[in-house]
């Protein structure tokens, strides 16, 4: 009887635990932020660094000169042409309302403002002038004719133009605007352009244009030997002899920090499993960063493990606890060491890799393994099933692929670089909800690499989409390296010039 009663006890505490984290992940903080306790006597610095007895220094005269500098909002205003309204005075206007004499300019006041000129569509006509030879007209039987070059369009038989896929895709996986929306959005500037044509348009330009540059880049991805990876859901609703309703996933693989060409890739596939990253990664060895995610650790590579997963859920230990019971908890210690690991990874941020090697070897490494020991000596301690019971096992069972985070100086202490890169399409998928099709969905993951992988090399995605698609018609198989976002023949105009990114 008492054996039940504690059971039930621990289970009534369990539903506890799970209802206020729920509320809170529904109405409070998102932030993970933490301080490390260190750092939080800042606060309190005045106070704890007063001494009433220290005699006042010598005061001492310092003068200096100190340019001016510019404002952020001249700075922010620095890559946009500029249009100069003149104001002036007629010439018999021009006088003197004392003397009567001529005046002349002596100088200007100058005000800036920000004009918009709203989208328009206009309709571009392609004439192609057709040349033939009178002469063999009146003698011959064969009469030459001969055209004047014009650039191969994006669709042939289409109204298409690069500007206008370059838009609808824009629209779409840049700002989450869905194509119903897009469709309201031509109608009021006076043209019929249905949703399942643009649809059309993005699946036939995806696979004829930017899978050529999606696969290069698959290429450039597999030849770096530290990448992350990550993984979310997609709801695909007719996929052959699956009910709509049925998950399936958008995998993501990206370069590391590291390299100066940064490629971001997303690959469509209906389930979770293992087979897939395997494929994908087939020509990869190295280092590659994830979440606990156990099909990650079936692959021929190195895990290395994140540990802003393993905080996360010391976190989530915190906020099911009562304000009253966290200072000094379990919940706190497992979060402080984490934030302590963290703190010491912002002071690397500017070392080298082997400076980084070396320092967290002597700094970071004795903290981490602290940790563990404290982790296996508090395991055994809470209930195995309750929100810190969970934090405690995930960190024992992930800590062979975290503590991998300490064989090179290159690498991450966690996987944010890869849920930052997956965040778009996230946001995207809140906004358009699901795919219709598997061709549909593999389209979006080609458009997502190309657009995602521009904004990581600095250009701009509607700029460059339409360089691709004027480009990619008219351009031989030995050019494709050139056009990629990091190649020599992407023009300026596509590179972004304020200091904001997307």
């Amino acid at each position: 009887m008492e054996r039940d009663k504690s059971e039930l006890e621990a289970l009534v505490k369990y539903y506890e635990e799970q209802l206020r984290l729920a509320k809170h992940r529904q109405f409070g903080v998102s932030s993970e932020k933490t301080e490390c306790p260190e750092q939080l006597d800042l606060f309190d610095e005045a106070e704890n660094t007063a001494d009433p007895d220290l005699p006042e220094p010598k005061l001492e005269e310092i003068t200096y000169k100190r340019r001016k500098r510019a404002g952020k909002r001249e700075d922010d205003l620095s890559g946009l042409p500029v249009e100069t309204v003149e104001h002036s005075l007629p010439q018999e206007e021009r006088v003197c309302p004392e003397c009567g004499g001529a005046m002349h300019v002596m100088g200007h006041d100058c005000r800036r403002e920000l004009k918009v000129i709203p989208a328009k569509v206009v309709v571009v006509e392609h004439k192609q002038d057709v040349y033939s030879c009178r002469d063999c007209e009146k003698n011959n039987d064969h009469v030459p004719i001969v055209k004047s070059p014009m650039p191969e369009p994006v669709i042939k038989g289409s109204l298409a133009s690069a500007s206008a896929v370059a838009h609808i895709m824009t629209q779409k996986y840049v700002m989450y605007s869905p194509l119903y929306r897009q469709e309201q959005a031509w109608e009021r500037e006076g043209v019929v352009l249905s949703r399942q044509t643009m649809a059309n348009w993005v699946i036939k330009c995806a696979f004829d244009w930017l899978a050529l540059i999606y696969i290069r880049m698959v290429a450039c991805l597999l030849a770096h030997d530290i990448l992350h990876a990550d993984e979310t859901t997609v709801q695909v609703l007719k996929e052959p002899g699956r009910k709509p309703q049925t998950k399936s996933y958008m995998w993501l693989y990206r370069t590391s920090g590291e390299t100066k060409t940064p490629i971001v890739l997303y690959e469509y596939q209906q389930t979770r499993h293992h087979e897939h990253p395997k494929a994908f990664l087939k020509k990869f060895k190295g280092y590659l960063l994830t979440d606990g995610l156990h099909q990650y650790h079936l692959l021929d590579v190195t895990n290395v493990g994140c540990w802003a997963h393993v905080r996360r859920k010391f976190d989530d230990a915190l906020k099911v606890m009562e304000e009253n019971q966290r200072p000094g908890s379990r919940a706190q210690k497992g979060q402080d060491f984490c934030s302590q690991l963290f703190a010491l990874e912002r002071s690397y941020t500017n070392l080298t890799p082997d400076e980084r090697y070396e320092r967290r070897f002597r700094e970071s490494k004795p903290l981490a393994d602290a940790f563990f020991a404290w982790v296996s000596d508090a395991k055994g301690k809470v209930l195995p099933q309750s929100t810190l019971g969970k934090a405690l096992t995930y960190a024992c069972e992930q800590s062979p692929y975290l503590m991998n985070v300490y064989l090179d100086g290159r690498l991450e202490i966690s996987n944010n670089r890869a849920e930052r890169s997956i965040k778009p399409f996230v946001m995207g998928r809140k906004n358009w909800l699901f795919c219709n099709t598997p061709n549909g969905a593999t389209a979006s993951s080609i458009v997502y690499s190309i657009i995602e992988t521009a904004k990581e090399n600095g250009l701009k995605p509607f700029e460059y989409l339409e360089f691709l698609f004027e480009s990619l018609p008219n351009t031989t198989t030995g050019q494709i390296d050139s056009l990629l976002p990091w190649g020599k023949a992407v023009p300026d105009c596509c590179r972004m010039t304020l200091k904001q990114s997307y």
